[in-house]
C-alpha cells in the first residue's frame, strides 16, 4: 500500500497529459467532425521544438513560447492549404488526410530536428519533494498545473466569450450560423490553432519526465484519442476524466500487474468503449463519428 500514493500521482500527471490532447482531439471533432490523427504528431512537435530552442542557448519562457508559435502556425498553414482546399470536406476525406498530414509532420521533424531523442530541463529543478512516502517531482506539479489552468481556460472560452459561443455555433449548426453572419472557415481555423496549441503544451510539459523523440507522437496521439473516446467524443468534461481515467488505470495496472501491460491498457479502454458505451462517458448517443 506504501506505493499506492505514487501510483496515483503518476497516473494523475500522466493522465493530465492524456487530457490535453484528448482535448485537441474534441475541438477539432466538434468543428469538423473528423478526427485529427495529426494531434499526437503536435504534441511531438511542441517537446521538439521547445528542446531544439533551449539547445541553442534561449531561455526556457522563449522555448516555449516558440514550440506553441511554431506548431500553432503548422496547423493553421495545414487547415488553409491542405484541408480547406479539399473538393468534398466530409469528416471521413479530413480524417485520412490528417494521417497524411501526420506522416508528414513526423518526417519533417526527423529530418531538420534528427532521430535523437531531446529533453528540457524541468521549469522548478528536479529535486524531489518527499512527504511522508509520497516522492512528487516538481514537474509532476507544473503537468497537473498546466492540465487546470488550460481546461479552465478553454471552459471559460468556449461558455464565455462571444467568439468561444460563435464556434460553438457553427460547429452546432454550421447553415444557420452562416445565415447570421459567422464563418464557418474561420471557426475551423480556430480550432485547429486551438488543439494545435494545446498538443504543444502537452509535449511541452512532459518532455522533462520523459524526453521525446520524432516517433512519440504515435502513441500520444493514440492514447489521447482513446482518453478521447473513454469520455466523449466532443465533450469538454470528458476529455479531462477519460485522460485522468485513463492514466490512473495505466499506473495502477504498471505498478500492480506488470509494467508489459501498460500500454495494453489504453487498447483495452478503447474496445471497453466502443462495445460497452461507444458514445463515451459525457457524450451524446446522437453524435455522428467518423
Amino acid at each position: 500500500m506504501d506505493q499506492l500514493p505514487n501510483l496515483l500521482l503518476s497516473g494523475i500527471s500522466t493522465g493530465s497529459v492524456y487530457a490535453l490532447v484528448a482535448l485537441g482531439f474534441n475541438v477539432i471533432f466538434k468543428s469538423t467532425g473528423a478526427i485529427n490523427f495529426a494531434q499526437g504528431e503536435w504534441v511531438m512537435m511542441g517537446g521538439m521544438v521547445a528542446a531544439a530552442v533551449y539547445a541553442a542557448n534561449a531561455p526556457i519562457g522563449l522555448a516555449v513560447l516558440c514550440s506553441i508559435v511554431t506548431v500553432v502556425v503548422f496547423a493553421l498553414l495545414s487547415e488553409r492549404f491542405i484541408v480547406r482546399r479539399l473538393p468534398v470536406q466530409s469528416p471521413l476525406t479530413v480524417t485520412l488526410v490528417m494521417i497524411a498530414v501526420a506522416i508528414c509532420f513526423k518526417s519533417l521533424v526527423m529530418i531538420v530536428l534528427g532521430k535523437n531523442p531531446m529533453d528540457l530541463p524541468s521549469f522548478s529543478g528536479s529535486s524531489p519533494i518527499v512527504i511522508g512516502s509520497l516522492r512528487i517531482h516538481p514537474q509532476t506539479l507544473w503537468i497537473v498545473l498546466a492540465c487546470a489552468v488550460v481546461m479552465v481556460s478553454a471552459h471559460w472560452f468556449f461558455e464565455r466569450t462571444v467568439l468561444g459561443r460563435a464556434m460553438r455555433a457553427v460547429a452546432a449548426q454550421p447553415e444557420a450560423a452562416a445565415l447570421c453572419g459567422m464563418e464557418p472557415r474561420l471557426a475551423m481555423a480556430l480550432s485547429f490553432g486551438l488543439a494545435a496549441a494545446f498538443g504543444a503544451i502537452a509535449g511541452i510539459v512532459i518532455t522533462p519526465l520523459t524526453l521525446t523523440s520524432f516517433d512519440h507522437g504515435t502513441v500520444l496521439g493514440f492514447k489521447g484519442f482513446s482518453a478521447a473516446m473513454l469520455g466523449g467524443l466532443g465533450s469538454l468534461p470528458g476529455a479531462l476524466v477519460g485522460g485522468l481515467l485513463l492514466g490512473l488505470l495505466e499506473a495502477l495496472s504498471g505498478g500492480y500487474l506488470s509494467s508489459h501491460f501498460k500500454d495494453a491498457v489504453a487498447f483495452i479502454a478503447l474496445l471497453a468503449t466502443l462495445f460497452f458505451r461507444p458514445s463515451g462517458l459525457f457524450g451524446r448517443h446522437a453524435v455522428e463519428r467518423v
